[in-house]
């Protein structure tokens, strides 16, 4: 009992964490999982997952719901999302674990390598409009589709940055869209990682559960704050799982 109400509250700590940077929080899990529960890399991320798509799904109506998003920039990111994910998934479960675990790490590191230049980088003023055409999007989804089919983080931590540096959209239309792509692309690694024995549902559920109780909040408090607070502390979340997950490296 003491267990089950552990992962509930586990579950909502990373549900919120999750709506506010719009990523279902399956990237905050996965070094939890591993470090605190000591669960082999693929295990960690199959359990994550089962989190992981729920919360999307709640959080991507939220976007949804206080800025509308556009269903033909949706379509190519979601669309090639869900097929190079489902790749990426099946290259996933035949990787060593500890090989896997050292990826995920030089992953974390260049995600917030990356994100973190960008905060001292002068930027053009986000745009309602593009400043590319569709057809790009569904490069974008390919490429984050198989990174977080490989990794099992829904694809959303690699085309939020993309879409608002290179794109020129405003951080939270960003991370709507990113949701978007990382709902087809989470159910597919999901599905792959669960056919493949690599998910503890015993851990997996009463965490889904506390994510779906807590994840509107982080929406919430997300549409509250300043753009480049939001940037500056998903850059610091990025560096925090890289390090977390060295520790069991």
């Amino acid at each position: 009992m003491i267990e089950l109400a552990m992962y509930l509250v586990l579950g909502a700590a990373l549900g919120t964490v999750g709506g506010l940077f719009g990523i279902g929080g399956g990237l905050i899990a996965i070094p939890v999982l591993g470090v605190l529960f000591g669960l082999d890399q693929q295990i960690a991320q199959g359990t994550a997952l089962v989190m992981v798509v729920p919360n999307v799904m709640l959080a991507l109506w939220r976007y949804h719901q206080r800025n509308r998003i556009e269903l033909r920039h949706a379509l190519p990111l979601a669309s090639m999302g869900f097929c190079f994910a489902w790749l990426g998934s099946i290259w996933a479960v035949g990787i060593d674990a500890q090989v896997m675990r050292i990826g995920f790490v030089a992953f974390l590191v260049a995600l917030s390598s990356y994100n973190l230049l960008r905060m001292f980088m002068a930027s053009a003023k986000p745009s309602a409009q593009m400043r590319y055409p569709w057809p790009w999007l569904g490069v974008l989804g390919a490429a984050s589709g198989a990174m977080g089919g490989l990794f099992g983080v829904g694809g959303a931590v690699v085309a939020t940055p993309v879409l608002t540096s290179l794109f020129g959209t405003t951080q939270v239309v960003a991370q709507g869209l990113s949701l978007a792509l990382a709902l087809p692309s989470t159910g597919v690694t999901l599905v792959t990682y669960a056919l493949h024995q690599q998910v503890n549902w015993n851990i997996a559920l009463p965490l889904a559960a506390g994510g779906l109780l807590s994840i509107s909040w982080g929406v919430k408090i997300a549409h509250a704050m300043p753009e480049r607070l939001l940037r500056g502390l998903f850059c610091a979340f990025l560096v925090l799982c890289a390090v977390m997950l060295a520790f069991k490296v």
